[in-house]
């Protein structure tokens, strides 16, 4: 049963948000990042944005999982709700600007270049990724500027609207661990809290050529 549903567009920290509360809830949160090591979810996700999330068996995919971040689940937000009004919500946040180029130099450019997916099972993954962020979230429209950081302020004034105050959090990661486990109502580990997903490591990752400029 998820506890804990992170609604932050990707390169919003949700990486570092994902091993924070793994870290704290001891098990596992769902991450795009997931998908590529099951990729038997493709299908669902294709089902659930066909279906704009009408009928889609969230608590069967996400069995084994106490949390998400991330993308596919962002994009559900009140499929979501309607299934989990008892959870506690995260909207990661970054500057704007500064949030548009990090996407431009590691999300968008993964999911256009197809041709450096290393098998078929990371192309699939990477087909759905496309249709899902590029196509729909986007309309096809991210390399306007413009629009698209429309789009990602858009999606933040639309979750602080749809959830009560008390049970969302809008959460800058370069706040570290105390305003999370405040709202979570859990002790400040000792360890430092995590960084994780740079731009540098995702190029690396995904084999990304930054474009140049950026």
């Amino acid at each position: 049963m998820l506890q804990v549903i992170g609604l932050g567009y990707p390169r919003t920290g949700t990486m570092s948000l994902k091993h924070a509360l793994e870290e704290l809830l001891l098990g596992p949160c769902y991450h795009m990042i997931e998908v590529f090591d099951r990729p038997g979810d493709v299908d669902f996700w294709l089902y659930a944005l066909n279906n704009n999330g009408q009928d889609a068996d969230w608590n069967t995919l996400f069995e084994d999982f106490q949390s998400t971040s991330d993308c596919p689940a962002c994009y559900f937000r009140e499929s979501l709700w309607r299934c989990y009004p008892a959870a506690k919500y995260i909207l990661t946040v970054r500057d704007a600007d500064a949030w548009y180029d990090s996407f431009r130099a590691t999300v968008y450019e993964a999911m256009t270049h197809p041709e450096r997916a290393p098998d078929q099972q990371h192309l699939g993954v990477q087909n759905m990724a496309r249709k899902l962020i590029l196509e729909t979230m986007f309309e096809g429209r991210f390399e306007d500027r413009r629009f698209a950081i429309e789009r990602y302020q858009t999606h933040n004034e639309a979750v602080i609207d749809m959830l009560p105050k008390e049970q969302l959090l809008i959460f800058d990661v370069a706040a570290g661990w105390e305003p999370l486990c405040r709202f979570l109502g859990v002790d400040v580990p000792e360890t430092s809290f995590p960084r994780s997903n740079t731009g540098a490591e995702f190029q690396q990752r995904f084999a990304v050529v930054p474009p140049t400029g950026t």
